[in-house]
């Protein structure tokens, strides 16, 4: 029988733009009207002054007009240069540890962001263990759930729209959950190296099968790891001390026992997602994710048994240096690239597909999706003001159709916020990790051939390549909060 189904489309996301005259923010336009108003009050006295006054208001504007094709400004880009040449000056670009290293106990401790974290345990509401990963720098708790994702193949298309619509629904709860500051979803591909099969098999074989099956399940076991992937999918969700500005700040007590009750509920929320069976991860399934993101070739050894299991101050690597444009950590060499634009267009359920997929030319490849949802009176707030500022840009530049647009879709915003849908900010994260540094360039073509068919725009993350590689890890970094210029500065730039 023929279907009138059709297949949804998804889009309408949209990056909140700041007021402002062509190409400036709103501070932009402040410093450059303030300019005006003092060159016109100079040239009143000294025409002179004011010829030099209009050339030194043109080399300060001249930075924050200039942008490349990611939208940075070459202040920015300047700002950035200055910052790595300063931490490079400071060796802030090299870690090591271990017994030889001045790290405390002669440990392997996380780098960066990460250093002062720590893991603390408890147990949720039905009584599962959990572990929370604390980071006193912002006073963040973050727990990870490990999930079996069902995966696309073999599954009908109305499910996987049904799972979608679930999925934004599970975002949107998020907007309600007080003290949550952050939600991130990392899907990381990697080599299987058959060490769970094999214990599955072994495990479940009847000693007194026939010699023949026996012999096929051995072929199986040695045969079927070769050339596969492992796909692993881990959620993760960052609350903080303060759950509303003006309450009271709560002890580590309080917010293990507060996150331990929200559990089954989360849990319980991603079951039409079809992210499958969630858990959260304990301690140790935590140290030992961590520990092979740093050093890919630790996990044979922890998967085959050899050894203790790592504790989360050894899930640190041993060496690792950053460089401008990668970042080299034990035995492996990693590229990050952040997302600076979401595809413009409207585009189906599988345009993630190929960017999440295994790749042949990446030995583990880590794309992570990072949410900051808003709260229902902050999005309402939102909504109306980037429709206002919008507006405003198209009272300036009437014949730019892509500001027309822009008005269109911020009006389509505030309408499906007002009828009860959530706000969340969102950016990707795509890791790729290789062995050797001569493997390098082939990555970086792979993930710049992934991101097209998924309508993304990448920027390799200069200069910061050692943060980007922590924060697309499930261990709930929240950028934006270890950031010294304030948000409000960085926006109307």
């Amino acid at each position: 029988m023929a279907s009138d189904y059709r297949e949804p489309t998804y889009g309408n996301w949209r990056k909140p733009v700041s007021p402002g005259v062509g190409r400036l923010g709103l501070a932009g336009t402040l410093i450059l009207m303030v300019g005006l108003i003092v060159i016109t009050m100079i040239a009143m006295v000294s025409p002179v002054a004011s010829l030099i006054g209009i050339a030194v208001l043109g080399l300060v504007m001249l930075p924050l007009v200039i942008q490349d094709q990611h939208g940075r400004t070459a202040l920015q880009s300047l700002t950035a240069r200055f910052n790595w040449w300063w931490g490079r000056s400071q060796g802030w670009h090299l870690y090591r540890s271990g017994p030889l290293s001045v790290i405390a106990y002669g440990s392997c401790r996380l780098p960066g962001l990460l250093a002062a974290s720590r893991l603390v345990e408890g147990r949720d509401a039905y009584g599962r263990p959990f572990a929370l990963i604390v980071i006193p720098a912002t006073r963040h708790y973050t727990v990870v759930f490990d999930c079996n994702a069902d995966g696309a193949a073999l599954v009908d298309q109305r499910q996987v729209d049904t799972w979608v619509a679930h999925w934004g629904h599970w975002l949107a709860s998020l907007g309600y959950e007080p003290g949550l500051v952050g939600a991130s979803v990392t899907i990381e591909t990697a080599p299987d190296l058959g060490h769970r099969l094999r214990e599955e098999i072994h495990a479940n074989t009847d000693p007194n099968a026939p010699e023949l099956a026996r012999a096929a399940l051995e072929e199986i076991v040695w045969n079927y790891p070769v050339g596969s992937a492992r796909v692993s999918t881990r959620i993760a969700l960052t609350y903080e001390a303060l759950p509303h500005p003006g309450g009271k700040r709560r002890d580590q007590e309080t917010m293990v026992r507060e996150i331990g009750m929200r559990i089954p509920g989360l849990i319980s929320g991603l079951e039409m997602t079809g992210a499958g069976s969630a858990r959260p991860m304990t301690a140790d399934k935590l140290a030992r994710a961590v520990r092979t993101a740093y050093d890919p070739n630790a996990q044979a050894g922890m998967e085959g048994g050899e050894g203790e299991e790592p504790r989360w101050e050894d899930a640190g690597p041993v060496a690792a240096q950053e460089l401008w444009d990668h970042y080299v950590h034990d035995s492996g060499h990693s590229i990050t690239w952040g997302m600076s634009e979401a595809p413009r267009g409207e585009v189906l359920s599988s345009v993630m597909s190929g960017l999440v997929s295994p790749h042949h030319d990446i030995a583990r490849k880590r794309v992570t999706f990072l949410y900051r949802p808003h709260d229902p009176a902050s999005a309402a707030r939102i909504v109306e003001r980037d429709r206002k500022d919008t507006r405003f840009r198209l009272d300036g530049n009437a014949s730019a159709a892509r500001n027309e647009i822009d008005v269109i879709k911020s009006d389509q915003s505030a309408i499906e916020e007002a009828r009860g849908a959530g706000v969340t900010r969102f950016t990707i994260l795509v890791t790729a990790t290789v062995h050797s540094a001569e493997e390098l360039p082939v990555a970086a073509a792979a993930v710049d051939t992934l991101a097209a068919p998924a309508r993304l725009r990448l920027r390799r993350m200069y200069g910061s390549q050692a943060t980007a590689f922590a924060a697309a890890l499930p261990l709930g970094i929240v950028l934006p909060d270890h950031l010294q210029v304030p948000a409000l500065v960085r926006e109307s730039l």
